[in-house]
């Protein structure tokens, strides 16, 4: 019997500490130091949100390296047929 008591005496004092946090023997620098924690992860979350969307926006170094790759890509499988509707001398 003492192992089932001792299961409850633990879990008690578990349950005794979290709500004592909330209670009156709250601790205001742990929930200060919690937000800060948090909101600097937030921020970060952002922060790396503004810097994708500009990089997807506007490329890497700034001239839209990507988009010209595309057109040129583009320029390729147009004089090519290739993606297009076939025609006659395409037969795939």
């Amino acid at each position: 019997m003492s192992g089932i008591e001792g299961l409850f005496t633990m879990i008690g004092n578990t349950l005794h500490s979290l709500i004592g946090q909330i209670g009156p023997s709250y601790d205001p620098l742990f929930y200060d130091v919690m937000v800060y924690i948090f909101g600097t992860m937030m921020f970060a979350v952002f922060l790396l949100a503004v810097i994708a969307f500009y990089m997807r926006r506007k490329g890497i170094g700034g001239g839209a390296a990507k988009e010209k790759w595309i057109k040129e890509l583009d320029k390729y499988f147009e004089s090519s047929q290739i993606g297009m509707i076939p025609d006659e001398k395409h037969h795939w």
